[in-house]
């Protein structure tokens, strides 16, 4: 994990959810903790999140790379993951969400972080957008 990435972790879990940076004031974040598709590990991903109702959807654009982030790849081994939102922690499942759905959730996010577009223009992959929805027992 990058020293950015830890930096953030801290702070959020620190402060109740809460960050500065260029975060501060601008984006719903969420840390994920997914385990590792070859290592077995758990390893926690600080995100940002679009709100939809009962779920929180993850945009896997790493930050228009062309290639998926490791978390999304975790996902698609084990869509099992523990969210911490806020200073709430739950378990919950991932589901790769499929167009037209897909598209219209992504739309959502540019107009949350309008970097997003951005992103989708640097790759020519198809930005993989994930919903999780809290497990119940």
């Amino acid at each position: 994990m990058n020293a950015f990435n830890e930096s953030v972790i801290e702070e959020f879990r620190a402060n109740g959810g809460k960050v500065g940076g260029p975060f501060e004031g601008r984006a719903n974040l969420v840390l994920i903790t997914t385990t590792g598709a070859k290592s077995g590990r758990a390893i926690t991903n600080p995100l940002v999140y679009v709100p939809d109702s009962e779920r929180i959807v993850l945009i896997a654009s790493n930050g228009g790379a062309d290639k998926h982030p490791a978390w999304y790849h975790n996902l698609r081994a084990d869509p099992r993951l523990t969210v911490e939102v806020g200073d709430e922690t739950y378990t919950g499942k991932a589901e790769f969400v499929t167009e037209p759905e897909a598209d219209e959730l992504y739309d959502r996010m540019i107009e949350l972080m309008p970097v997003f577009a951005e992103y989708r223009d640097k790759t020519t992959r198809k930005i993989p957008v994930i919903a999780v929805y809290r497990e119940t027992a």
